[in-house]
């Protein structure tokens, strides 16, 4: 792996940790603000890291029994400053989210800047 590659890696292995502890605070700080969510037919801007905390608190309901989540991870591109990674999350026996995030480095540490989620992978 590349030096790029091991960040983004230990970035979403972080980003499995605090979904799977359940702390919205946590996965918080890992979204950039202002941060752009593009949803199938909505595009959501971010614009306070409140915005996100209360996202996640509000649905822990979806990943009800989930114990362990683990994070495919390719990096498509990156510049100078953002890498674009494919990630296929697993957990329940199988694939089932994927995503392509947009990270950015602001002061050596990585933020989600762009969230899209993907066609669900086969599984």
């Amino acid at each position: 792996m590349t030096d790029v590659e091991d960040r983004v890696q230990e970035f979403f292995d972080r980003y499995a940790a605090a979904l799977l502890a359940r702390d919205a605070a946590a996965l918080s700080r890992l979204y950039a603000v202002p941060a752009l969510i593009l949803f199938p037919g909505q595009s959501l801007p971010v614009t306070d890291r409140g915005q996100t905390e209360a996202f996640f608190a509000s649905s822990w309901g979806q990943y009800e029994g989930v114990d362990e989540a683990e994070p495919d991870v390719t990096v498509l591109a990156d510049a100078p400053h953002s890498v674009w990674a494919d990630v296929v999350w697993s957990y329940g026996g199988g694939p089932k989210e994927r995503f392509v995030y947009q990270l950015v480095d602001e002061a050596g540490e990585y933020r989600i800047a762009v969230l899209t989620p993907m066609a669900s992978p086969a599984g």
